[in-house]
């Protein structure tokens, strides 16, 4: 049995004050994986109908900065978050529906990638994307 984030802790840990909008809204993140902007603030109204859009988008900042979330944004998509953090996984996105599922690194290391000439940059990251049809477009009907 896995027990729930304790998210207040994870604000302090990060040198963030604890509130309640930090506090719904990393919940939010981490109950939807890969959700953009708008499916956080309806999963955050449900049990605060006064925090506004602005308070949603600044805490999302503060989440990102401080390590706490990951803002992802495949090609011809809307900023996306996540909790899984702190490891180089990557993501497969549906070209159909724009579903996201994550990839874990194809190596196993950090980077995953390894430039072919790294013009005197040290690498701590790569990001890849890969793209198809997930499971329910590929078997759609036309």
């Amino acid at each position: 049995m896995t027990t729930a984030p304790d998210y207040e802790q994870m604000l302090r840990g990060a040198d963030l004050r604890v509130t309640r909008p930090r506090v719904a809204v990393l919940g939010a993140v981490h109950a939807l994986p890969h959700a953009d902007t708008d499916a956080i603030i309806g999963a955050v109204r449900v049990d605060d109908a006064d925090v506004s859009h602005q308070a949603v988008y600044d805490v999302l900042r503060a989440l990102t900065a401080a390590g706490l979330v990951r803002r992802i944004q495949p090609s011809g998509s809307v900023a996306r978050y996540e909790a899984r953090v702190g490891d180089n996984h990557h993501h497969i996105v549906c070209r159909s529906c724009g579903a996201i599922a994550d990839v874990d690194c194809a190596v196993g290391e950090v980077p995953c990638l390894t430039a072919a000439d790294d013009h005197g940059f040290v690498i701590d990251e790569a990001e890849v994307i890969y793209w198809g049809r997930c499971p329910d477009c590929s078997t759609a009907r036309p």
